[in-house]
């Protein structure tokens, strides 16, 4: 197990605006995604680049990405104003600290899969509460309606967002930290990743296997398939 805690200097700095730049881009490419739910509700998947920042530096590190990225949004392309930049932050800070907390425990291949599974319900708990509390004063709807929409709308929308967003972060970790470390950007690391050529293999297949099937899923459910 892991004691020592990362020291951030330059080199640290340099990889957590380079985090925030590649989230706010998988975010504004999510924009382009003509999908949404329930005619307001859109995927956002730059929770898996703000989970990889939270593997590598913590959980703190990975907040003050997602606030950062969340403030840059809602100035720019946004139009939801400070309630998106609230939501947006609870979203993505419930997704990515179970999992970072989880993780850095003990930095081996099956935490960052659990730390990830606890993400989803965590995330999946928090935004059913959060739309419970907001999104009849965002809406201008009464807040039976958004009851209405808890379990068949809102449950299984953020279910599948964190799904996808954990799938992807499992499927491109190695990749990233393996160029990150080779360009001498993040220390190596006695971490437990899947070494072996067949369970790395299946890594891979299995988690193009969940994003294609939530991708068909969710074309089905708005019915463009």
């Amino acid at each position: 197990m892991e004691k020592t805690k990362p020291k951030f200097g330059i080199k640290e700095i340099a990889c957590l605006g380079m985090f925030i730049a590649l989230a706010y881009a998988v975010m504004a490419l999510s924009k382009l995604i003509p999908v949404n739910i329930a005619g307001f509700l859109t995927f956002d998947f730059k929770d898996f680049v703000i989970a990889i920042c939270g593997f590598l530096f913590g959980a703190i590190p990975a907040v003050i990405v997602s606030i950062i990225v969340s403030l840059i949004e809602m100035v720019t392309i946004s139009s939801t104003g400070p309630i998106g930049l609230l939501m947006n932050v609870l979203s993505t800070c419930a997704f990515v600290v179970p999992a970072a907390l989880f993780y850095r425990q003990r930095r081996k291949f099956s935490n960052a899969v659990i730390g990830l599974v606890l993400g989803i319900v965590c995330m999946a708990v928090v935004m059913i509460l959060w739309n419970w509390l907001i999104t009849p004063l965002y809406m201008g709807v009464p807040r039976e309606t958004v009851v209405s929409m808890l379990l068949p709308v809102f449950l299984p929308f953020n279910l599948i967002k964190g799904a996808i967003n954990a799938a992807v972060t499992l499927l491109i970790y190695n990749p990233i930290v393996t160029a990150l470390r080779k360009a001498n950007l993040v220390p190596q690391s006695s971490a437990k990743g899947p070494k072996k050529k067949g369970l790395t293999l299946g890594v891979t297949l299995v988690s193009i296997f969940v994003i294609i099937s939530l991708v068909l899923v969710v074309l089905a459910w708005t019915g463009i398939i």
